[in-house]
């Protein structure tokens, strides 16, 4: 089974009929696991023709994928109404580097918010760098007002809305429609949303990239990134990854359109759980803010309801004063969440997280130190009982 691209269909239908070919999968439910490095020809005349032509969707050589591969790429694509393609990548952060490499050279500046990952912060600093390429931090709220950045050097722009530490969320469309007056390609890490609550392609982003390790894969086992193209920016994308020796395995393929298949029923728990937890957070002595997209406390609410269908499981919130100890002994004792980086997974986890040494172009002035929770798939009674004796030894110490 696969879906029509031609007939439109819901997305959570999409979901599960995506990437689904016939002759990729000959009539097995997924498409099997397909192990390839070296690709036999018939003839020498047959390996050359084979050079020649366009490799998509072609077996050539390992590198280039095989129908595991391809399948799952094709899946996110139909996720994204009007994407042209999309490549894998072994990591998110692999994912980030390929999509800035494809847009820009020497020379070029990059406009980045100030909210975005981490990771995103140190490539800008160090890599893009070092090429030649210089980056301007942005505040994650200034809307329209970037259109008083953009310079002449200025090439692409890179989102992440919500920021991944604390959560505002961008207008972009404003954003989009100031990039394309000035034919400058936008960027957005979409991976707290996915396709299904923000379609990215859609609302005028020219490379949506995800962190498949979290709410694709799902389940906390492998490492995955990708990046979807709008109309004509794949062959530049597809061109960088193939020049960068980008692949993923199939097998890792394989687990990544497993994890795909339950995404709308896993994320529509997420969130629910979170926005559950979120606000009996925001009625909690000991805690000065939630930042959660979907509350009014949270940066950028109103275009969250305004944009987005949904939210996932990932939030932050502040404490009301105290220190670092005080934030351990409510994290270290808890029960039903793991302590570790990354999220997106089945199981609950908590990170001590410090926003303002990731700030360059704004300014954090929070009442006391931040959590970040990812909530899980446990039942919702279970992770609050829990969280409320965590604050209990959160008030004792501080």
């Amino acid at each position: 089974m696969s879906h029509d691209p031609d007939q439109p269909t819901r997305p959570a239908t999409r979901v599960v009929q995506a990437g689904r070919r016939p002759e990729w999968t000959g009539g097995i439910v997924n498409t099997p696991v397909w192990r390839a490095s070296t690709i036999l020809y018939p003839t020498v005349a047959d390996l050359r023709a084979s050079g020649a032509r366009d490799t998509h969707h072609r077996l050539f050589y390992g590198r280039r994928g095989t129908p595991t591969q391809w399948s799952l790429a094709d899946a996110l694509t139909e996720m994204e109404p009007g994407a042209e393609g999309t490549f894998l990548y072994p990591s998110g952060v692999a994912a980030i580097a390929a999509a800035l490499l494809s847009v820009l050279s020497p020379g070029d500046e990059l406009l980045c918010v100030d909210s975005a990952y981490d990771p995103t912060r140190s490539m800008a600093d160090t890599l893009l760098k070092r090429f030649g390429i210089t980056t301007r931090f942005y505040d994650p709220m200034i809307g329209a007002g970037i259109a008083g950045l953009i310079g002449e050097r200025t090439r692409a722009i890179m989102l992440e809305s919500p920021g991944s530490l604390t959560f505002e969320v961008q207008d972009i469309p404003a954003i989009v429609a100031a990039a394309k007056a000035r034919g400058v390609v936008t960027l957005l890490d979409n991976t707290w949303a996915t396709p299904l609550l923000f379609p990215a392609i859609e609302r005028g982003i020219d490379l949506t990239i995800l962190a498949a390790t979290k709410y694709i894969v799902g389940h906390s086992d492998v490492m995955m990134g990708s990046v979807t193209a709008g109309p004509g920016r794949f062959a530049a994308l597809r061109d960088t990854s193939f020049q960068l020796g980008q692949v993923i395995s199939p097998d890792d393929a394989w687990l990544g359109s497993r994890g795909l298949r339950t995404l709308a029923v896993r994320l529509r728990q997420h969130g629910e759980s979170a926005l559950t937890i979120a606000r009996w957070l925001a009625e909690q002595p000991g805690v000065a803010r939630v930042l959660h997209p979907a509350l009014p406390s949270c940066p950028g609410h109103d275009s969250f309801m305004r944009d987005f269908r949904g939210a996932s499981g990932l939030f932050s919130f502040v404490l009301d004063g105290g220190g670092e100890a005080a934030r351990a002994a409510l994290i270290d004792g808890l029960a039903h969440f793991g302590i570790g980086y990354s999220w997106g997974g089945f199981e609950s986890l908590a990170l001590p997280i410090d926003p303002a040494r990731h700030r360059s172009a704004t300014r954090r002035d929070d009442a006391g130190p931040v959590i970040r929770l990812h909530i899980g798939l446990e039942d919702t009674d279970d992770l609050i009982a829990d969280l409320d004796a965590g604050l209990a030894r959160f008030r004792a110490l501080r």
